[in-house]
């Protein structure tokens, strides 16, 4: 899902197609008769291009609600509207639906349909050493708030999760109210797991979420039912070839806003928006290609600031692109990239994500040629709250791999079990083959191919050595190097 380039298509394509008022479809034709101005195929390209910026996000979140939440048959399915799947296993290379997804933590995933009626999320007490998180995500894929640990402390609570257009008052024993942007909304726990054998744990903790109509909360008469929806049926594996039909699909499902309404207007005249449907099978040849050529721009646009718009530590990436509304403020390339980079990601202070597909010299990271090395000098761990780890994953689709001990990250509850340098330092070894009895506690399985790491911060340290403000902080992640 992550590589979203579309095949290339020769500039030739569309030379001498200038002429301005050229048709997009036997509908543009009918509009230019009418006097209504339609693109050209340079201002197509460039809506195009547009588009895929401002609505990868939307497109990847809805293709993700449509595997977890509406198709049964996706081999992804979680569980419908408004009820809590518990995942009782954290991630493996099986999960494919969504782009470097975390296996420190057994999620449990529930999808918020807000239309009828506001939601009540409440958990339970959990002990002050597990670090646990409700990340409460819309179709924006703007986190507009959090429950757990950090954010509202260990203790049980009853919260009110409300959809764009409630006006309701704060209703007795709710301790906070969320307001999505739109009517459906992802909520994500992350339980933190010590090692296997806590699993039981976790799922007592797990029990505890519940998720009930706010009618149900208040025992009151529930309202009426909320329309069924015959959603576009859609998949991540298929955001390539129908990126335009999911756009519309999403946009019926997320509100307008003062900040989009400029884009969205542009969108609209080459048949982008809701209640309208993208047909790329009637479009001109010429137009197709300009089509083409800038959704492809447009994943070029995302890639260059994934490589360039965060700062460079040590050959890692280190910045901040996961925020609510108010963070964006209509970047919307910056929330593209954040989305390419790690659908669902978190708030800086809620967990910073260094990132790197390089060595610390700028060589691309490949398992299939060099051996590596990740050293931590004595006392200079990552700083956190919570916990920290560093994942694994095949550098084209950004999942996890396949390796013969089934292990996908290294993290901070592994400690007692990683053997330390003679002068107190941490060597992790990165590499395809098994580096021996002596060094297997600290090896991470790479693949035979290009590798994409990750670190993760949990509830990062304010003060002082700290990774924030992400990118300026005091302390820094060591550089991957060369081992051979």
């Amino acid at each position: 899902m992550n590589a979203l380039l579309v095949g290339s298509l020769s500039l030739a394509a569309i030379a001498g197609c200038e002429k301005k008022g050229d048709p997009i479809s036997a509908a543009a034709e009918a509009d230019k008769q009418e006097g209504i101005e339609v693109p050209s195929i340079e201002e197509t390209k460039a809506i195009a291009e547009e588009a895929f910026v401002y609505g990868l996000p939307l497109v990847m979140n809805y293709a993700v609600m449509q595997e977890f939440a509406v198709d049964k048959d996706s081999g992804q399915f979680k569980a419908g509207f408004n009820e809590i799947k518990n995942e009782t296993h954290v991630a493996t290379p099986a999960d494919t639906a969504v782009i470097t997804p975390n296996s420190d933590t057994p999620y449990s995933i529930c999808w918020l349909d807000l239309r009828a009626e506001p939601m009540v999320v409440s958990v339970p007490a959990v002990e002050k050493e597990r670090y646990y998180a409700a990340q409460l995500i819309d179709g924006n894929t703007y986190n507009y708030g959090y429950i757990g640990t950090r954010a509202t402390g260990p203790e049980a609570g009853d919260y009110l999760v409300v959809g764009p257009d409630w006006k309701g008052e704060k209703p007795e024993g709710i301790k906070q109210v969320f307001t999505s942007t739109t009517p459906f909304a992802l909520t994500l726990f992350r339980t933190q797991l010590f090692n296997a054998e806590d699993m039981p744990n976790v799922e007592k903790v797990q029990a505890g979420y519940k998720v009930q109509p706010l009618s149900a909360f208040l025992k009151q008469p529930a309202p009426a039912a909320a329309p069924k929806i015959d959603f576009l049926t859609a998949s991540t594996a298929g955001i390539k070839e129908n990126f335009y039909e999911y756009l519309d699909a999403a946009l019926e499902f997320v509100p307008a806003t003062a900040a989009d309404e400029a884009i969205r207007a542009k969108l609209a005249t080459i048949g982008i928006g809701p209640g309208k449907t993208f047909e790329f099978k009637e479009l001109s040849d010429e137009h197709k290609a300009a089509v083409l050529l800038g959704m492809k721009a447009g994943d070029a646009q995302v890639d260059k600031f994934l490589s360039s718009g965060m700062k460079n530590i040590n050959g890692w990436n280190v910045g901040a692109f996961f925020g609510d509304a108010d963070f964006f403020k209509g970047n919307w390339l910056m929330r593209a990239a954040a989305a390419k980079g790690g659908l669902y990601g978190n708030d800086a202070i809620e967990a910073t994500y260094p990132y790197t597909r390089a060595d610390a010299t700028g060589e691309t990271l490949d398992g299939s040629k060099h051996n590596y090395t990740i050293t931590f000098p004595a006392d200079q761990l990552p700083p956190v709250h919570a916990f920290w780890s560093v994942t694994m994953y095949d550098g084209k689709s950004q999942l996890l791999i396949e390796n013969p001990i089934n292990r996908y990250l290294i993290n901070s509850p592994m400690l007692p079990e990683l053997k330390k340098n003679d002068d107190g330092s941490l060597t992790l070894y990165i590499q395809k083959e098994n580096p021996g009895a002596d060094k297997e506690s600290n090896w991470l399985p790479a693949p035979d191919d290009t590798i994409y790491l990750v670190m993760r911060l949990y509830w990062p340290k304010a003060e002082a050595p700290s990774i924030l403000p992400p990118g300026e902080g005091s302390w820094q992640p060591p550089g991957v190097v060369q081992a051979d």
